[in-house]
């Protein structure tokens, strides 16, 4: 069953200038799915559509059978869908605390709020560990996981990473996409990833597309694309 589905969507950020060029792909219940590529090829752009970031010019997207295709920001999270972006987002000079409380700001439920909270602790004990540090000193790897874990709060079905290892170092990165893994088999989320890391992104992921030009160029299981 698929929880995201988007089929011929178009969007581009100037008018008249297409950056995805009828793109259809499809997200399963409980799926990785790893969008690879080069350079300019509308993987980020693929996000943020989702996301309502940007509107799509024609086609449709889905979410558990819902359109979705034009909604603000705002109603799609809430619908269910978090979106960690490209690079640190966390609040350097906020506590860790601080940072997870943001990602409920959704929720006027104080007492929702603080068992969510709790859960982000317990899948996270790091996180607890150092709830009183501000986000800035944690390393690039641990702020990644502040991050999903702020995301979290929210108790997303689906969960849009972008470029989650960029900048780590390749041990610091491992934690990461060990991270992604674990919300997959743990959690049951479903996620969509976009990855440079081409190696890695394939190696935790059950499927995945090419993107070109901004359309789907391959798509199939991720260890047969990592084979080829």
């Amino acid at each position: 069953m698929s929880v995201l589905e988007l089929r011929d969507v178009e969007a581009g950020y100037l008018k008249g200038v297409k950056v995805l060029q009828g793109l259809s792909l499809d997200v399963g219940e409980g799926e990785i799915v790893c969008l690879i590529g080069p350079n300019g090829a509308g993987k980020s752009t693929v996000l943020r559509t989702i996301t309502g970031i940007l509107r799509p010019t024609r086609g449709h997207i889905r979410f558990q059978g819902r359109d979705i295709g034009g909604m603000r920001p705002d109603q799609i999270l809430r619908l269910g869908i978090a979106h960690v972006p490209q690079g640190h987002s966390s609040f350097p000079a906020m506590t860790v605390h601080e940072n997870l409380l943001m990602g409920a700001y959704a929720l006027r439920d104080r007492r929702e709020r603080e068992r969510r909270l709790a859960e982000v602790y317990e899948r996270f004990p790091m996180l607890h560990e150092r709830r009183k540090e501000r986000a800035g000193n944690l390393s690039g790897g641990q702020q990644k996981v502040l991050e999903i874990g702020r995301a979290l709060m929210m108790r997303p079905r689906l969960m849009l990473l972008d470029e989650p290892s960029l900048g780590l170092a390749p041990k610091v990165a491992q934690l990461a996409f060990e991270t992604i893994r674990r919300l997959r088999d743990e959690a049951g989320i479903s996620i969509l990833m976009v990855e440079q890391n081409a190696r890695s992104g394939l190696a935790i992921s059950d499927r995945a597309y090419v993107l070109e030009l901004g359309r789907e160029r391959l798509e199939g299981p991720a260890r047969d694309l990592l084979a080829d």
